[in-house]
């Protein structure tokens, strides 16, 4: 929850890369050696070091600076090696890794003692600064406000062609051949008679499809295909979901008017159907665009405050978001077994228009703000990607898009991990043994 109000995706540190790091593995079988602490390394220090006393011969003095270089050289060694081993045992210990971490995560955007240090006069100097920092993340809060009311101008140009694109999806009208002409990247390098011998194989197939069975009507099964080719929404429905979808013709975007408060409503449009009598969904989500006063400096745009659903009129028995179980109760004294229905909550699509409420203090417990970020996550992306595109995600085009940008990040990664690894190779003290991973010496059975 931020200062404002809003919600902000919850930022999750994951300390398992402490344990990647070493190379080893967190498993120990029965047989593996007892743990090493400070008292055993003392100890077999101790001991290595009596007996290398007795089998040492006597050595001629001549010969003593050369012997006690080396003896310095592999004591140094040894010590190292006990160390890693020691370091190794700790990051073991998940008390000792739960300390850490809480260490990390206090030391994580502290302060770091400089600004204390500076004199009184650039300490005021800076206190300008900030002032005149407050006054950008006002004039940046008027920006988007403008930028707000630019999306909703052309959100009228935008509409009559979504409405056409909703006509064809619900066959209330047939494009001509003109229209329906499209020319892929891959015909441009093709011969007109190449195109001709396509067009005319394209038709032949058809005409027996069309044969074989009859001509559908719009495009079905439309938005319901859009939802199944995104993740984020693909992972909301349930197979008992699917059915209803069918039946949706739209989804529409309508941004506040002016000197309307921040909003915008999506709508979502259905044909009757025999699930519920509803022939349109709503759901708001208000914004503001302004600094909170207590934390202006955490100004970064437009941030959703809450959202509002809809009362779904199910159709007697149709209500997929309740499920009825039946439960068996023992009496405690007779010890009679009775069964007892109850009806619960059910996974579906549709509880996306019944979202928790935001009270009044902005407080919410941990479940309900996971909820309500991913509800606003859902309904930024519905309203930023699937309605302007959505014939991109119907085809798939969309989301191969989204890999591509996802596959090169993963490239300039490679790259970087590539120049990490040349510089090591170029580094003449290198020694690759000393990075190699040790096979594991035990499986957990």
């Amino acid at each position: 929850m931020s200062a404002s109000g809003g919600i902000s995706l919850p930022f999750t540190a994951i300390g398992a890369e402490c344990l990647s790091s070493t190379g080893t593995s967190s498993l120990r079988s029965p047989a593996s050696p007892p743990p090493v602490t400070q008292r055993s390394i003392t100890r077999d220090s101790a001991e290595m070091a009596d007996i290398d006393n007795k089998d040492q011969p006597e050595m001629d003095p001549a010969d003593m600076e050369d012997v006690e270089d080396v003896e310095e050289e592999e004591t140094g060694e040894d010590e190292n090696s006990k160390a890693r081993q020691l370091t190794v045992q700790m990051m073991q210990n998940p008390q000792i890794l739960a300390a850490l971490q809480e260490r990390l995560d206090g030391l994580s955007g502290s302060p770091s003692g400089y600004m204390e240090s500076l004199p009184k006069v650039v300490k005021r100097r800076v206190n300008a600064l900030k002032n005149l920092q407050v006054k950008c993340a006002h004039i940046e809060a008027k920006f988007y406000e403008e930028v707000h009311e630019l999306e909703r101008k052309y959100a009228a140009l935008y509409q009559p062609l979504f409405d056409k694109r909703s006509d064809i999806v619900k066959a209330a009208y047939e494009p001509t051949d003109e229209e329906c002409e499209w020319k892929a990247d891959e015909e441009e390098e093709l011969t007109v008679s190449k195109q001709d011998e396509m067009k005319e194989k394209a038709k032949l197939e058809e005409e027996k499809k069309d044969e074989e069975k009859e001509d559908p009507k719009g495009i079905p099964e439309f938005w319901s295909t859009v939802f199944k080719n995104v993740d984020l929404l693909s992972d909301m429905l349930q197979e008992h979901d699917e059915p209803i979808l069918k039946h949706l013709q739209d989804i529409k975007v309508k941004f506040s008017v002016l000197e309307q408060p921040m909003s915008f409503t999506l709508e979502f449009l259905f044909e009757p159907n025999d699930f519920f009598t509803n022939t349109l969904l709503t759901k708001t989500y208000k914004m503001r665009s302004e600094p909170d006063e207590n934390d202006p400096f955490s100004f970064d745009g437009p941030e959703i405050m809450c959202c509002t659903g809809c009362t779904i009129d199910w159709t007697k028995g149709k209500n997929v978001t309740l499920k009825t179980i039946k439960k068996k109760q023992k009496h405690k004294g007779r010890g009679t077994v009775r069964t007892v229905t109850k009806t619960v909550p059910n996974d579906s699509f549709f509880n996306f228009f019944t979202p928790p409420e935001v009270p009044e203090s902005g407080e919410l417990d941990e479940d309900s703000e996971a909820v309500l970020a991913a509800d606003f996550e859902i309904g930024h992306f519905i309203r930023e990607r699937i309605v302007p595109r959505a014939v991109l995600y119907f085809t798939g085009e969309a989301i191969e898009d989204d890999d591509d940008d996802y596959d090169e990040e993963g490239e300039e990664a490679d790259d970087e991990e590539g120049e990490e690894e040349a510089d090591e190779e170029n580094d003449p003290d290198y020694d690759p043994k000393k990075d190699a991973v040790p096979p594991a010496e035990c499986k957990q059975q």
